[in-house]
This record gives structure tokens, C-alpha cells and sequence, in this order.
């Protein structure tokens, strides 16, 4: 039996390949340098980056924090790199774009003129973008600008200069890969706000704990409030006694007892506490060592006194000693008037 003929190794490729002549034909085998190539392009990186210095400076510039909101502008590009090192950054920009690294919109400068921005996404963002064109790019990039308080679906169109039709079907697509997602506001329920899926809608959008399904909660406020003034009534013992109770204090005592559905801060606490307050219902009363508001429960205020409206009409009325229900007395000497 003859000996079996070992395959001959051909010269490798441009492409960093090598051919493998076997029985059935001849293969392609990946050499180190194409696995690494491809490694490359999975990481978003583009083959400009190999040992290319103007591309590290690039990178570099647009990773600077004063441009990691809005982008550079291509006037501040053309500044930064000079006549000479300017044009050589389309071939960059282009396998940047095409790696889903980098994104362009449009903007106004300083002095009010239109221009293009651009601005870097890191490696996990380009993979979301992955497989979307240019103009769902550009709408994802402003709806991401907006940051948790959303923006009209209007201000988008004005924005991107898209047609409506073909905004929606950006809309339905970025929605169907949950990058973006839709909203309401308490102010504007019949209008749609986008905003990125992995964000929560800031206070003003929503209306913060005092809204409900878009809607204002009486029903949740006024628990809350009985709960603080019955807090505040407890803590000192009875109407306008006691050294008084602190905001620390109430707002402990609504998280030891979970009487809200959500959890409340310092400032909404003290918004409730400043209701009550408007309302005659609890007062304050000195601070603490810290600087601290006491609060106690107010005494009733009324204007009833002993005598009925007719009395007002007597000559006399202005001399005589009135006592009112809360058993404030004015003497006959004091100057008083019954409106």
C-alpha cells in the first residue's frame, strides 16, 4: 500500500490566510493575524486603529469629557488638527460609522450657525446600534441627549428633519430592540415622549409620588398627612405641648411604620409638613442644638367671640370687654374691631 502523501502547504495570502491542499480540494486555514483581525471587528474596533497614531488622538479627543454629552463639532475637528491632519479623518470617521462607534448629528455652535457634531460610543453601545442605518441612528442619539425627561416626538422630527412616516417606523424598530421606549407626562397626557429603555422618568415627567397612573392622588396625600400630624400629636403629648418634633424624626417614623407605597425623601416629607402648616395644623416651634425645626400641633384659631353681629351696630361697642372661644379676653381699654 503506498505511503499516504502529506498535504502541501501553500504560500499565505494578502489576507493573512493560509491555503491547505488536502484529497478533497483545497481549504483556508486562519493564520494568528486574521484571528486577531477578527477580533478586531467584534470588538468594534475598525482596522484604521493598527498602529495608526492619528486615530489614538482622535479617540482621545472625542473621549474627552467636555464632549461626551453633545460631541465635537467638526469646526473644533478642522482647529484641532490643522489643514494637514484634517482630511486624513474621513477614512477614520467612515470605519468608525461603519463599526457603529461614532454617530453625527446636527447642532448649533456659539455663534448660532448649523453644524455636525460627533460623538463616541463605547464598544457595548456600538453593539446595541448594531445593524440600524444611519437615520435610526441619529434619531437614537437624540432621543439619548434628551437624558430621563424625555423628548416630544415633534422636537424629534424638527431635530432629525425625518419624514413622520418614516419616523414612526424608526420608533417601531428601536422600541422592538428596547433602546428606546414610550412615555406619558403629567402635563401632556395625549403627547408621547421617548426616552432610553433603561432610564427612569425623572420627577417632572411623572409627577413623583403625588401622581398615580398619570393622575393626581388625593387619596394617597391625605393619609400621609393624617400620619404625620398624628405622629406630631403623639410625639408631644397633645395639642401645643411637648418641645416639639423634628422632620428627621417623622420621616423615621413613616419608614418604621411603611405607610407609604413608595419610598418618600426628606424634601417630600417636608413638602407634606408644609401643607399642614399652610393649613394651621401644625406649627413651628424653636429649633434644635443643630438647627433642626421643632414642629407641635396648633391650637385652633377661630374669631368666634360672645357676641353676635348686631352688637357691632351699638355706639359702645369699641369700649366693652370681649372674651373669645379660645379664651383670649380683650379688656374695655383695648382697641378692637369686628369685621
Amino acid at each position: 500500500m503506498p505511503p499516504t502523501k502529506r498535504p502541501a502547504i501553500v504560500a499565505s495570502s494578502a489576507a493573512g490566510m493560509k491555503r491547505k491542499r488536502t484529497a478533497g480540494g483545497t481549504v483556508r486555514v486562519a493564520t494568528s493575524k486574521s484571528r486577531m483581525a477578527q477580533g478586531r471587528m467584534a470588538q468594534g474596533q475598525p482596522d484604521e486603529a493598527k498602529s495608526n497614531p492619528l486615530y489614538d488622538e482622535f479617540i482621545q479627543l472625542l473621549s474627552a469629557s467636555q464632549y461626551k454629552d453633545k460631541g465635537i463639532a467638526n469646526s473644533a475637528l478642522k482647529s484641532h488638527f490643522g489643514d494637514a491632519k484634517y482630511p486624513s479623518l474621513v477614512p477614520i470617521i467612515n470605519e468608525l460609522t461603519r463599526a457603529s462607534r461614532l454617530t453625527m448629528s446636527k447642532g448649533t455652535s456659539k455663534t448660532g450657525e448649523s453644524e455636525v457634531y460627533f460623538s463616541l460610543l463605547s464598544a457595548e453601545e456600538a453593539t446595541k446600534l448594531q445593524g440600524l442605518d444611519a437615520s435610526s441612528k441619529m434619531v437614537y442619539q437624540v432621543i439619548e441627549t434628551s437624558g430621563n425627561k424625555g423628548i416630544w416626538t415633534v422636537d424629534v422630527r424638527m431635530q432629525t428633519n425625518i419624514q413622520q412616516a418614516t419616523l414612526t417606523k424608526i420608533f417601531k424598530q428601536l422600541e422592538t430592540r428596547r433602546l428606546i421606549k414610550p412615555i406619558k407626562s403629567v402635563t401632556a397626557k395625549t403627547k408621547k415622549l421617548y426616552m432610553l429603555y433603561d432610564l427612569t422618568p425623572a420627577k417632572e415627567i411623572t409627577g413623583g409620588p403625588w401622581y398615580s397612573d398619570y393622575e393626581f392622588d388625593h387619596e394617597f396625600i391625605g393619609e400621609m398627612r393624617n400620619f404625620i400630624l398624628m405622629c406630631v400629636r403623639r410625639i408631644n403629648g397633645g395639642l401645643g405641648v411637648g418641645n416639639g418634633v423634628t422632620l428627621k424624626q417623622i420621616v423615621n417614623k413613616m419608614i418604621q411604620a411603611n405607610v407609604s407605597r413608595v419610598q418618600l425623601s426628606m424634601e417630600e416629607v417636608q413638602q407634606l409638613m408644609q401643607t399642614l402648616a399652610f393649613d394651621y395644623l401644625i406649627e413651628q416651634r424653636g429649633v434644635t442644638e443643630n438647627g433642626e425645626a421643632l414642629f407641635v400641633a396648633a391650637k385652633p384659631v377661630t374669631t368666634m367671640c360672645d357676641f353676635g353681629w348686631w352688637d357691632v351696630l351699638s355706639p359702645d361697642f369699641h369700649f366693652r370687654g370681649i372674651r373669645f372661644e379660645d379664651d383670649c379676653y380683650l379688656s374695655a381699654h383695648e382697641p378692637h374691631h369686628h369685621s
